[in-house]
């Protein structure tokens, strides 16, 4: 049983994610990056790390519930328990939320549920306000809606940027994610209903 990283952009959390799974010997490692762009900057974060990389571009796909069931025969190709999304910009849907019922994490940069979508560093600093942070989260069929696991705030202090901002967030991500990750491994942290992940 192994995880699968689901991720958009730059992959700086699957990076991390990586790196601490193998320093700490998970006990579920992450054998599978998956992104929803050919050109996304974490396929070369992948290559560099020795993690099998697939590409699922959506238009290849005439419904969602196509794209995703194809996704779903790649997780079982690779015995994949449990999925960590990671700057990954899709909605996830009812196909793979029924396969993967309370087994996706994701990671979020605001305090949940303030801001969510798209955009949460720039919402925050539009709002003017003096704490935003990171939420990790299960994920369910809204949008950033899932019962929150853990939070941690940072600071939005005077003449902030967005890229300073950003800055600040992933050094909290880096740290938070896979905090969190490993708990759940563990048995320290149980899904909502209260079982341990099952087996696919």
């Amino acid at each position: 049983m192994s995880i699968a990283v689901f991720a958009s952009g730059d992959g700086s959390n699957f990076e991390v994610l990586v790196e601490k799974s193998r320093r700490q010997g998970w006990p579920e490692p992450v054998t599978l990056m998956l992104t929803d762009r050919p050109k996304a900057q974490v396929l070369e974060r992948a290559k560099r790390l020795g993690v099998t990389a697939v590409v699922f571009n959506p238009s290849d796909y005439e419904t969602k519930a196509a794209y995703e069931q194809a996704i779903l025969s790649v997780l079982g190709e690779f015995g994949i328990r449990r999925i960590l999304l990671a700057g990954y910009m899709r909605i996830v849907g009812p196909v793979l939320l029924e396969a993967y019922r309370w087994r996706i994490l994701n990671i979020h940069p605001s305090l949940l549920p303030a801001f969510q979508g798209k955009d949460a560093l720039e919402q925050a600093l539009n709002y003017g306000v003096r704490w935003t942070g990171v939420t990790v989260h299960w994920v369910d069929e809204g949008i950033d809606t899932g019962p929150i696991i853990e939070q941690k705030p940072v600071l939005v202090e005077p003449g902030e940027t967005v890229e300073s901002l950003r800055r600040k967030v992933q050094f909290v991500e880096h740290n938070l994610y896979p905090a969190v990750v490993r708990k759940w491994l563990t048995g320290k942290i149980l899904p909502p209903d209260g079982r341990e992940s099952g087996r696919h």
